[in-house]
């Protein structure tokens, strides 16, 4: 390519501002802005034709002096993203239609290719975008960043997106009777009225139950990110009326369009803790990245559980040790159980019992604990669930078993922890996982 016969015929063209006229060129010279380039050739061409230099005198007909613009469009995104903090941003940018074809029409007269040097577009994302990072202290994240801004020459507005911030943590609910997330009545549709009466199913509230592990802990993440509002991510999710022990079931709490994003965790752990008044508990606050709602919800999981069984019929030892001998290892079949079949599809699982082991407390009791492969359904593996549970306790028993009482003990990633540094932003990757099997 002979730089100077390109720009010569760019400029035969008509008025064109130097960053225009650079961006033909802008895969020369690293280390230049297009708007030194352009500056560059006009001079080139001022001395080779021993002429008199003549900087721009008009408006540039290809970007008609957007280009002249950048200052501006970077401190009107600055100004909108006043009061919100953040790390890293993106910058995109909208490019009237009539522009982009004179920018096509520029390259056409120049000869070269549509898509040669660098596109108008490309040029007002990043030097905008440098602008921003200069005038807030941030850097620029092309992959996730706490906030975008977009830029429309058409209409002369500025758009921020504010991303979501994310908390990581585990949680025990150290009381039965409390579900996971908000639990919405069915009967009233989560309206509090049935028929015209405050509904009876719900006592006019629109839930099941008063309170839930989000409730208790959701809204101080999002006051203390003073976001709009924050979404609970749980890895799986305990019945209502176990409870969740032992160090804990990781969880994730989205805040959307949060203002603050450095907070004090081990503090907000307090403030959590403190209002849930021994009813639910965190521990290893971090913040955490967008990949970790993910990783919570997805990565295969094992759990260990402890339950107390009642018996129909009085049990042997002996036959009580040949049954838990025959679980081990075992592979259980099972169809959707009973009490969940109306909000889960039905279909045939298959899951791992790795050990179990228990102690008989009287002739119809026992305590029996299991760790087994994620989504194993204890409950079940416990009473048969009338024959749609194979192998079970009581089937192996040939004795109806029913659980009274549930106790989560662990819940740990099968083959790495849910902690990765990588998950976590950085600066916050010093803590360990509270749960230690995890390590």
């Amino acid at each position: 390519m002979d730089v100077l016969a390109v720009a010569r015929d760019a400029l035969a063209t008509g008025p064109v501002c130097d960053a225009c006229l650079g961006r033909l060129v802008a895969d020369r010279s690293f280390g230049l802005t297009n708007d030194e380039r352009g500056r560059g050739l006009r001079v080139a061409l001022a001395l080779a034709d021993d002429a008199d230099f003549e900087p721009p005198a008009a408006e540039c007909w290809v970007c008609e002096d957007e280009t002249d613009r950048y200052d501006t469009w970077a401190d009107r995104a600055a100004a909108a993203l006043r009061g919100y903090d953040f790390a890293t941003y993106q910058v995109g940018t909208t490019v009237p239609p009539l522009l982009e074809e004179n920018d096509r029409l520029l390259r056409e007269e120049a000869g070269l290719d549509p898509e040669a040097g660098e596109l108008l577009k490309s040029e007002c994302n990043r030097e905008v975008g440098k602008r921003l990072g200069e005038r807030t202290d941030t850097t620029v994240d092309f992959e996730r960043p706490d906030v975008v801004v977009h830029c429309d020459l058409a209409t002369d507005a500025v758009d921020v997106q504010i991303n979501s911030a994310f908390v990581y943590g585990r949680y025990r609910k150290l009381e039965r009777d409390i579900p996971q997330t908000e639990w919405p009545c069915r009967e009233c549709n989560a309206t509090g009225i049935h028929r015209g009466e405050e509904c009876s199913g719900c006592d006019g509230t629109g839930y099941r139950y008063d309170r839930s592990v989000e409730e208790l802990t959701a809204p101080h993440v999002r006051e203390a990110m003073d976001g709009e509002s924050a979404t609970f991510h749980g890895a799986g999710r305990e019945d209502v009326d176990a409870r969740m022990l032992g160090e804990g079931r990781p969880f994730v709490v989205e805040v959307e369009s949060p203002r603050v994003r450095d907070v004090d965790t081990a503090e907000l752990a307090e403030t959590i803790n403190e209002a849930a008044d021994g009813a639910v508990e965190v521990e290893g606050l971090r913040l955490a990245t967008y990949e970790m709602v993910e990783r919570v919800k997805e990565l295969d999981a094992s759990k260990r559980y402890r339950m107390t069984v009642t018996f129909e019929k009085p049990v042997e030892p002996a036959a009580f040790e040949a049954a838990l001998e025959a679980l081990e290892g075992a592979t259980i079949h099972q169809e959707t159980p009973q009490r969940v079949d109306h909000r889960r599809a039905s279909k045939t699982r298959t899951r791992q019992v790795y050990a179990i082991e228990g102690d008989l407390t009287g002739e119809r009791a026992a305590t029996v604990e299991v760790h087994g492969e994620g989504g194993l359904y204890v409950k079940e593996l416990v009473s048969g669930d009338e024959g749609r549970t194979e192998p079970s306790l009581a089937g192996e028993l040939g004795v109806g078993a029913t659980v009274d009482a549930l106790d989560v003990l662990e819940v740990t990633g099968e083959d790495e922890p849910f902690a990765d540094p990588d998950y976590f932003r950085s600066g916050d990757d010093t803590h360990t996982d509270p749960a230690r099997s995890e390590e």
